[in-house]
């Protein structure tokens, strides 16, 4: 997959962006730049599904609290999911696919 500079630093924005508009700041750099970039579509679909699955583990968590197990899965589930967006925009900032562990694939790259 051959990058630009403009394809890596979009790429890092994404996940960049997530941390103060999980949704929309990644949604909306995706949805401009996906058409002309294999690199920013395939990071965007990665973020996605990063973001559904750890959705889906905090909730579970959040349910789990009532076995007291959950407060200790919700810390181990955002410091998880801080660290791996962290790791994300590094890789994509070096021009790397990055594979998120743990990730359910909803939308296929």
């Amino acid at each position: 997959m051959a990058t630009t500079e403009d394809d890596r630093l979009f790429s890092m924005l994404l996940y960049l962006l997530s941390f103060p508009f999980p949704i929309l700041g990644p949604l909306v750099i995706w949805l401009l730049k996906r058409e002309g970039s294999d690199f920013v579509d395939y990071h965007g679909k990665e973020y996605f599904n990063f973001f559904i699955s750890f959705t889906i583990y905090t909730i579970a968590s959040y349910i789990l609290m009532i076995l007291l197990i959950g407060f200790v899965l919700i810390a181990i589930v955002g410091i998880a999911a801080f660290v791996l967006t962290i790791i994300a925009a590094v890789k994509a900032y070096q021009g790397v696919p990055f594979k998120f562990p743990l990730v359910i694939q909803f939308i296929k790259n």
